[in-house]
Protein backbone atom coordinates (compact mmCIF):
# COMPACT_ATOMS: atom_id res chain seq x y z
CA UNK A 1 0.00 0.00 0.00
CA UNK A 2 1.12 3.55 -0.69
CA UNK A 3 1.88 5.82 2.24
CA UNK A 4 0.50 8.61 0.05
CA UNK A 5 -1.00 9.24 -3.36
CA UNK A 6 -0.65 12.53 -5.19
CA UNK A 7 -3.18 13.47 -7.88
CA UNK A 8 -1.56 15.94 -10.22
CA UNK A 9 2.01 15.92 -11.57
CA UNK A 10 2.40 19.68 -11.79
CA UNK A 11 4.87 21.71 -9.72
CA UNK A 12 2.91 21.27 -6.48
CA UNK A 13 2.37 17.55 -6.92
CA UNK A 14 5.97 16.84 -7.92
CA UNK A 15 7.35 18.87 -5.04
CA UNK A 16 5.01 17.19 -2.57
CA UNK A 17 6.01 13.75 -3.79
CA UNK A 18 9.70 14.61 -3.47
CA UNK A 19 9.28 15.87 0.10
CA UNK A 20 7.47 12.73 1.17
CA UNK A 21 9.90 10.40 -0.59
CA UNK A 22 12.83 12.17 1.07
CA UNK A 23 11.25 11.25 4.38
CA UNK A 24 11.05 7.60 3.37
CA UNK A 25 7.38 7.42 2.38
CA UNK A 26 6.18 5.30 -0.52
CA UNK A 27 4.47 7.65 -2.95
CA UNK A 28 2.50 7.29 -6.19
CA UNK A 29 1.72 10.25 -8.46
CA UNK A 30 -1.25 10.04 -10.83
CA UNK A 31 -1.84 12.46 -13.71
CA UNK A 32 -4.02 12.37 -16.82
CA UNK A 33 -1.37 14.00 -19.04
CA UNK A 34 1.32 11.98 -20.80
CA UNK A 35 4.14 14.02 -19.29
CA UNK A 36 4.85 15.35 -15.80
CA UNK A 37 4.99 19.11 -15.23
CA UNK A 38 1.44 20.42 -15.59
CA UNK A 39 1.20 24.11 -16.48
CA UNK A 40 4.85 24.50 -15.56
CA UNK A 41 5.74 22.90 -18.90
CA UNK A 42 4.57 25.93 -20.86
CA UNK A 43 6.33 28.64 -18.88
CA UNK A 44 9.23 30.64 -20.28
CA UNK A 45 10.10 34.15 -19.16
CA UNK A 46 13.02 36.34 -18.15
CA UNK A 47 13.38 37.00 -14.43
CA UNK A 48 14.46 40.29 -12.79
CA UNK A 49 17.93 38.82 -12.23
CA UNK A 50 18.37 38.43 -16.00
CA UNK A 51 18.13 34.64 -15.87
CA UNK A 52 15.39 32.64 -17.58
CA UNK A 53 12.66 30.58 -15.97
CA UNK A 54 12.30 27.60 -18.30
CA UNK A 55 9.35 25.45 -17.31
CA UNK A 56 10.42 22.47 -19.41
CA UNK A 57 13.77 22.28 -17.63
CA UNK A 58 12.23 22.91 -14.20
CA UNK A 59 9.68 20.15 -14.79
CA UNK A 60 12.39 17.72 -15.89
CA UNK A 61 14.46 18.50 -12.79
CA UNK A 62 11.53 17.86 -10.46
CA UNK A 63 10.45 14.72 -12.29
CA UNK A 64 13.95 13.23 -12.33
CA UNK A 65 14.41 14.04 -8.63
CA UNK A 66 11.16 12.24 -7.82
CA UNK A 67 12.16 9.22 -9.91
CA UNK A 68 15.56 9.02 -8.20
CA UNK A 69 13.77 8.86 -4.85
CA UNK A 70 11.59 5.95 -5.95
CA UNK A 71 8.34 7.82 -6.61
CA UNK A 72 5.99 5.76 -8.79
CA UNK A 73 4.27 7.61 -11.66
CA UNK A 74 1.01 6.72 -13.35
CA UNK A 75 0.81 9.13 -16.27
CA UNK A 76 -1.89 9.20 -18.98
CA UNK A 77 -4.17 8.05 -16.17
CA UNK A 78 -7.34 10.09 -15.55
CA UNK A 79 -8.95 9.92 -12.11
CA UNK A 80 -12.71 9.47 -12.25
CA UNK A 81 -13.63 9.43 -8.55
CA UNK A 82 -12.32 9.43 -5.00
CA UNK A 83 -14.02 8.34 -1.80
CA UNK A 84 -13.14 7.25 1.70
CA UNK A 85 -13.88 3.67 2.72
CA UNK A 86 -12.92 2.15 6.08
CA UNK A 87 -10.45 4.93 6.86
CA UNK A 88 -8.68 4.70 3.48
CA UNK A 89 -8.89 7.01 0.48
CA UNK A 90 -9.88 5.10 -2.62
CA UNK A 91 -8.80 6.53 -5.98
CA UNK A 92 -10.55 5.24 -9.10
CA UNK A 93 -8.82 5.45 -12.48
CA UNK A 94 -9.62 4.00 -15.90
CA UNK A 95 -7.33 1.03 -15.26
CA UNK A 96 -6.88 0.42 -11.53
CA UNK A 97 -8.17 1.35 -8.10
CA UNK A 98 -5.66 2.60 -5.55
CA UNK A 99 -5.95 2.98 -1.78
CA UNK A 100 -4.00 5.16 0.62
CA UNK A 101 -4.34 6.74 4.07
CA UNK A 102 -3.04 10.07 2.73
CA UNK A 103 -4.20 11.81 -0.43
CA UNK A 104 -2.72 15.04 -1.79
CA UNK A 105 -4.81 16.88 -4.38
CA UNK A 106 -2.62 19.03 -6.61
CA UNK A 107 -4.99 19.31 -9.54
CA UNK A 108 -4.07 22.88 -10.49
CA UNK A 109 -6.29 25.30 -12.36
CA UNK A 110 -8.45 25.47 -15.46
CA UNK A 111 -9.06 28.28 -17.92
CA UNK A 112 -12.28 30.24 -17.99
CA UNK A 113 -13.82 30.47 -21.47
CA UNK A 114 -15.34 33.66 -22.90
CA UNK A 115 -18.06 33.02 -25.53
CA UNK A 116 -17.57 35.25 -28.59
CA UNK A 117 -19.40 34.99 -31.93
CA UNK A 118 -17.18 32.88 -34.17
CA UNK A 119 -15.31 31.14 -31.35
CA UNK A 120 -16.01 27.69 -32.82
CA UNK A 121 -13.91 28.41 -35.92
CA UNK A 122 -10.70 26.40 -36.38
CA UNK A 123 -7.84 28.55 -35.16
CA UNK A 124 -9.60 29.74 -31.99
CA UNK A 125 -8.05 28.38 -28.82
CA UNK A 126 -7.43 29.18 -25.18
CA UNK A 127 -4.34 31.23 -24.47
CA UNK A 128 -3.00 28.32 -22.43
CA UNK A 129 -3.31 26.03 -25.46
CA UNK A 130 -1.21 28.48 -27.49
CA UNK A 131 1.37 28.48 -24.71
CA UNK A 132 1.61 24.68 -24.67
CA UNK A 133 1.79 24.46 -28.48
CA UNK A 134 4.59 27.03 -28.58
CA UNK A 135 6.71 26.25 -25.53
CA UNK A 136 6.12 22.51 -25.09
CA UNK A 137 5.49 21.09 -28.56
CA UNK A 138 7.43 23.81 -30.44
CA UNK A 139 4.55 24.30 -32.89
CA UNK A 140 3.38 27.76 -33.87
CA UNK A 141 -0.38 28.25 -33.31
CA UNK A 142 -0.24 30.58 -36.34
CA UNK A 143 1.69 33.43 -37.83
CA UNK A 144 -0.40 36.36 -36.61
CA UNK A 145 -2.79 36.26 -33.68
CA UNK A 146 -5.14 38.32 -31.55
CA UNK A 147 -5.56 37.70 -27.83
CA UNK A 148 -8.99 38.40 -26.34
CA UNK A 149 -8.78 39.17 -22.63
CA UNK A 150 -6.30 41.40 -20.82
CA UNK A 151 -5.00 39.79 -17.65
CA UNK A 152 -1.78 38.56 -16.07
CA UNK A 153 -1.92 35.22 -17.87
CA UNK A 154 -2.55 36.65 -21.34
CA UNK A 155 0.11 39.32 -20.87
CA UNK A 156 2.74 36.80 -19.82
CA UNK A 157 1.90 34.38 -22.64
CA UNK A 158 1.86 37.20 -25.21
CA UNK A 159 5.45 37.91 -24.20
CA UNK A 160 6.29 34.22 -24.66
CA UNK A 161 4.72 34.20 -28.14
CA UNK A 162 6.82 37.20 -29.09
CA UNK A 163 9.95 35.37 -27.92
CA UNK A 164 8.96 32.55 -30.33
CA UNK A 165 8.77 35.11 -33.16
CA UNK A 166 4.99 34.88 -33.42
CA UNK A 167 3.24 38.16 -34.23
CA UNK A 168 0.57 39.26 -31.77
CA UNK A 169 -1.47 42.00 -33.45
CA UNK A 170 -3.05 43.16 -30.20
CA UNK A 171 -4.52 42.17 -26.86
CA UNK A 172 -8.05 43.52 -26.52
CA UNK A 173 -11.03 43.13 -24.22
CA UNK A 174 -14.03 40.90 -24.89
CA UNK A 175 -17.40 42.55 -25.39
CA UNK A 176 -18.99 43.41 -22.04
CA UNK A 177 -21.78 40.95 -21.20
CA UNK A 178 -23.10 39.30 -18.06
CA UNK A 179 -20.66 36.45 -18.71
CA UNK A 180 -17.66 38.75 -19.31
CA UNK A 181 -18.59 41.29 -16.64
CA UNK A 182 -15.15 41.25 -15.02
CA UNK A 183 -13.01 40.68 -18.11
CA UNK A 184 -14.86 43.25 -20.23
CA UNK A 185 -14.78 46.15 -17.77
CA UNK A 186 -11.85 48.49 -18.58
CA UNK A 187 -11.37 49.74 -15.02
CA UNK A 188 -11.36 46.25 -13.52
CA UNK A 189 -8.95 45.07 -16.18
CA UNK A 190 -6.61 48.00 -15.56
CA UNK A 191 -6.11 46.81 -11.98
CA UNK A 192 -5.00 43.43 -13.35
CA UNK A 193 -2.73 44.99 -15.95
CA UNK A 194 -0.91 47.06 -13.32
CA UNK A 195 0.28 43.80 -11.76
CA UNK A 196 2.42 42.98 -14.81
CA UNK A 197 3.56 46.50 -15.74
CA UNK A 198 6.89 45.80 -14.05
CA UNK A 199 7.53 43.16 -16.73
CA UNK A 200 7.25 45.67 -19.58
CA UNK A 201 10.46 46.76 -21.30
CA UNK A 202 9.02 50.27 -21.66
CA UNK A 203 10.11 52.64 -18.87
CA UNK A 204 7.08 54.83 -19.72
CA UNK A 205 4.71 51.98 -18.91
CA UNK A 206 6.58 51.18 -15.69
CA UNK A 207 6.55 54.80 -14.52
CA UNK A 208 2.91 55.28 -15.47
CA UNK A 209 1.86 52.21 -13.52
CA UNK A 210 3.47 53.58 -10.35
CA UNK A 211 1.34 56.73 -10.62
CA UNK A 212 -1.93 54.77 -10.81
CA UNK A 213 -2.32 54.27 -7.08
CA UNK A 214 -5.86 55.51 -6.39
CA UNK A 215 -9.28 55.09 -8.00
CA UNK A 216 -9.46 58.68 -9.26
CA UNK A 217 -6.21 58.37 -11.20
CA UNK A 218 -7.29 54.98 -12.52
CA UNK A 219 -10.58 56.42 -13.83
CA UNK A 220 -8.68 59.29 -15.43
CA UNK A 221 -6.27 56.78 -16.93
CA UNK A 222 -9.11 54.79 -18.50
CA UNK A 223 -10.87 57.94 -19.77
CA UNK A 224 -7.77 59.15 -21.60
CA UNK A 225 -6.35 55.74 -22.47
CA UNK A 226 -5.22 55.77 -26.14
CA UNK A 227 -7.72 54.14 -28.51
CA UNK A 228 -4.83 52.46 -30.32
CA UNK A 229 -3.60 51.08 -27.02
CA UNK A 230 -0.27 51.23 -25.22
CA UNK A 231 2.49 48.89 -26.23
CA UNK A 232 4.13 46.29 -24.02
CA UNK A 233 6.77 44.13 -25.75
CA UNK A 234 5.69 46.00 -28.94
CA UNK A 235 2.16 44.56 -28.55
CA UNK A 236 -0.75 47.05 -28.35
CA UNK A 237 -2.70 46.52 -25.13
CA UNK A 238 -6.17 47.84 -25.92
CA UNK A 239 -8.39 48.73 -22.96
CA UNK A 240 -10.71 50.92 -25.05
CA UNK A 241 -11.47 48.37 -27.77
CA UNK A 242 -13.35 45.09 -27.59
CA UNK A 243 -13.50 42.07 -29.88
CA UNK A 244 -17.13 41.71 -30.87
CA UNK A 245 -16.73 38.93 -33.44
CA UNK A 246 -14.25 36.42 -34.81
CA UNK A 247 -14.76 36.03 -38.55
CA UNK A 248 -13.69 33.55 -41.22
CA UNK A 249 -15.06 30.97 -43.62
CA UNK A 250 -13.39 27.65 -42.86
CA UNK A 251 -10.94 29.03 -40.29
CA UNK A 252 -10.01 32.28 -38.57
CA UNK A 253 -9.45 35.21 -40.94
CA UNK A 254 -9.52 37.93 -38.29
CA UNK A 255 -11.54 39.76 -35.67
CA UNK A 256 -13.89 42.72 -35.61
CA UNK A 257 -12.97 45.37 -33.03
CA UNK A 258 -15.14 48.21 -31.74
CA UNK A 259 -14.35 51.20 -29.55
CA UNK A 260 -15.79 51.06 -26.05
CA UNK A 261 -16.59 53.70 -23.45
CA UNK A 262 -14.69 53.88 -20.13
CA UNK A 263 -17.45 51.73 -18.62
CA UNK A 264 -17.25 49.12 -21.39
CA UNK A 265 -20.24 49.93 -23.66
CA UNK A 266 -19.78 49.48 -27.41
CA UNK A 267 -19.67 52.74 -29.38
CA UNK A 268 -21.71 52.13 -32.58
CA UNK A 269 -20.07 52.89 -35.90
CA UNK A 270 -16.50 52.31 -34.70
CA UNK A 271 -16.12 48.74 -35.97
CA UNK A 272 -12.84 47.83 -37.66
CA UNK A 273 -11.26 44.57 -38.81
CA UNK A 274 -7.86 43.12 -37.94
CA UNK A 275 -6.58 40.17 -39.95
CA UNK A 276 -5.26 37.15 -38.05
CA UNK A 277 -4.94 33.41 -38.55
CA UNK A 278 -5.44 32.47 -34.90
CA UNK A 279 -7.25 33.89 -31.87
CA UNK A 280 -6.50 33.17 -28.22
CA UNK A 281 -9.24 33.57 -25.63
CA UNK A 282 -7.99 34.47 -22.15
CA UNK A 283 -10.69 34.46 -19.51
CA UNK A 284 -8.33 33.83 -16.60
CA UNK A 285 -7.89 30.81 -14.35
CA UNK A 286 -9.94 29.20 -11.60
CA UNK A 287 -9.02 26.46 -9.07
CA UNK A 288 -9.70 22.99 -10.44
CA UNK A 289 -11.29 21.46 -7.37
CA UNK A 290 -13.88 18.93 -8.56
CA UNK A 291 -12.14 15.99 -6.88
CA UNK A 292 -12.16 17.80 -3.54
CA UNK A 293 -15.88 18.35 -4.03
CA UNK A 294 -16.37 14.63 -4.71
CA UNK A 295 -14.57 13.89 -1.45
CA UNK A 296 -17.05 16.07 0.43
CA UNK A 297 -14.62 18.85 1.34
CA UNK A 298 -16.34 22.17 2.20
CA UNK A 299 -15.65 25.14 -0.08
CA UNK A 300 -15.63 28.91 0.13
CA UNK A 301 -15.84 31.49 -2.64
CA UNK A 302 -12.88 33.84 -2.23
CA UNK A 303 -12.53 36.30 -5.09
CA UNK A 304 -8.95 37.18 -4.16
CA UNK A 305 -7.97 33.52 -4.68
CA UNK A 306 -9.71 33.17 -8.03
CA UNK A 307 -12.91 31.29 -7.14
CA UNK A 308 -14.09 28.43 -4.94
CA UNK A 309 -11.30 26.86 -2.89
CA UNK A 310 -11.47 23.84 -0.55
CA UNK A 311 -11.26 24.77 3.11
CA UNK A 312 -7.75 24.10 4.43
CA UNK A 313 -5.28 25.44 6.95
CA UNK A 314 -1.82 26.95 6.43
CA UNK A 315 -0.24 23.48 6.62
CA UNK A 316 -2.33 22.39 3.59
CA UNK A 317 -4.62 20.09 5.63
CA UNK A 318 -8.31 20.00 4.74
CA UNK A 319 -11.04 19.31 7.29
CA UNK A 320 -11.17 15.68 6.07
CA UNK A 321 -8.67 13.39 7.75
CA UNK A 322 -5.91 12.33 5.38
CA UNK A 323 -6.86 14.78 2.60
CA UNK A 324 -4.43 17.56 1.68
CA UNK A 325 -4.23 20.21 -1.04
CA UNK A 326 -1.44 22.21 -2.70
CA UNK A 327 -0.94 24.43 -5.71
CA UNK A 328 -3.57 26.33 -7.67
CA UNK A 329 -6.41 24.29 -6.21
CA UNK A 330 -5.83 26.51 -3.15
CA UNK A 331 -5.84 29.80 -5.11
CA UNK A 332 -4.33 31.06 -8.36
CA UNK A 333 -0.62 31.80 -7.94
CA UNK A 334 2.65 31.12 -9.74
CA UNK A 335 4.60 27.89 -10.13
CA UNK A 336 7.28 28.83 -7.61
CA UNK A 337 4.63 29.23 -4.93
CA UNK A 338 3.03 25.93 -5.95
CA UNK A 339 6.40 24.22 -5.49
CA UNK A 340 6.68 25.62 -1.97
CA UNK A 341 3.11 24.59 -1.16
CA UNK A 342 3.78 21.06 -2.38
CA UNK A 343 6.90 20.86 -0.23
CA UNK A 344 4.91 22.03 2.79
CA UNK A 345 2.08 19.58 2.15
CA UNK A 346 4.55 16.72 1.76
CA UNK A 347 6.18 17.55 5.09
CA UNK A 348 2.78 17.78 6.78
CA UNK A 349 1.87 14.31 5.54
CA UNK A 350 5.25 12.89 6.56
CA UNK A 351 4.93 14.57 9.96
CA UNK A 352 1.67 12.73 10.54
CA UNK A 353 3.40 9.47 9.66
CA UNK A 354 6.27 10.25 12.07
CA UNK A 355 4.08 11.45 14.95
CA UNK A 356 5.05 15.13 14.94
CA UNK A 357 8.82 14.88 14.56
CA UNK A 358 8.99 17.33 11.63
CA UNK A 359 7.41 20.40 13.22
CA UNK A 360 10.54 22.54 12.79
CA UNK A 361 10.83 21.54 9.14
CA UNK A 362 7.19 22.52 8.65
CA UNK A 363 7.74 25.93 10.21
CA UNK A 364 10.76 26.48 7.96
CA UNK A 365 8.68 25.50 4.93
CA UNK A 366 5.93 27.92 5.94
CA UNK A 367 8.47 30.72 6.17
CA UNK A 368 9.85 29.83 2.73
CA UNK A 369 6.35 29.83 1.25
CA UNK A 370 5.48 33.24 2.67
CA UNK A 371 8.77 34.69 1.47
CA UNK A 372 8.25 33.30 -2.04
CA UNK A 373 4.74 34.75 -2.15
CA UNK A 374 5.95 38.13 -0.94
CA UNK A 375 8.60 38.31 -3.67
CA UNK A 376 6.59 36.76 -6.51
CA UNK A 377 7.52 38.19 -9.92
CA UNK A 378 4.06 37.48 -11.35
CA UNK A 379 0.98 38.00 -9.17
CA UNK A 380 -2.29 36.78 -10.64
CA UNK A 381 -4.37 38.43 -7.91
CA UNK A 382 -3.11 41.59 -6.19
CA UNK A 383 -4.88 40.86 -2.91
CA UNK A 384 -3.76 37.24 -2.50
CA UNK A 385 -2.76 37.81 1.14
CA UNK A 386 -6.23 39.15 1.94
CA UNK A 387 -7.69 36.02 0.37
CA UNK A 388 -5.46 33.78 2.45
CA UNK A 389 -6.47 35.65 5.60
CA UNK A 390 -10.15 35.14 4.76
CA UNK A 391 -9.53 31.45 4.27
CA UNK A 392 -7.84 31.12 7.66
CA UNK A 393 -10.76 32.92 9.30
CA UNK A 394 -13.12 30.37 7.74
CA UNK A 395 -10.85 27.60 9.05
CA UNK A 396 -10.87 28.99 12.60
CA UNK A 397 -14.66 29.32 12.53
CA UNK A 398 -15.02 25.75 11.28
CA UNK A 399 -12.81 24.45 14.10
CA UNK A 400 -14.83 26.44 16.64
CA UNK A 401 -18.09 25.03 15.25
CA UNK A 402 -16.75 21.50 15.59
CA UNK A 403 -15.90 22.14 19.28
CA UNK A 404 -19.39 23.50 19.91
CA UNK A 405 -20.98 20.39 18.38
CA UNK A 406 -18.77 18.10 20.49
CA UNK A 407 -19.61 19.97 23.68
Amino acid sequence: MNNAIVIGAGPAGLSGAISMAQQGLKVTVIDEYMKAGGRLLGQLYEEPTGGWWNGVKESANLYNSALSLGVDFKLSTPVSNIEKIDGQWVVYTNEHTYTTPNLLLATGAAELPIPIPGWTLPGVMSVGAAQVMTNVHRVKPGNKGVIVGVNVLSSAIAMELKIANIEVACIALPRLTKVSEETGNPLTVMNSLLNVAHMAPSQLVKMGSKLMKNDFLKKMGITFYPKKGMKMWDIPIMLRKAVIEIYGNNSVDGVILADISPSGEIIPGTETKISADFVCIAGGLYPLAELAALAGCPFHWIEELGGYVPLHNEKMETVLDGLYVAGNITGIEGAKIAIKQGHLAGLTIANKNYHGKLEQEIQDALQQLNSTRENAFIQFHPDINIGKQKLQQYWIKHQQDIKLVKN
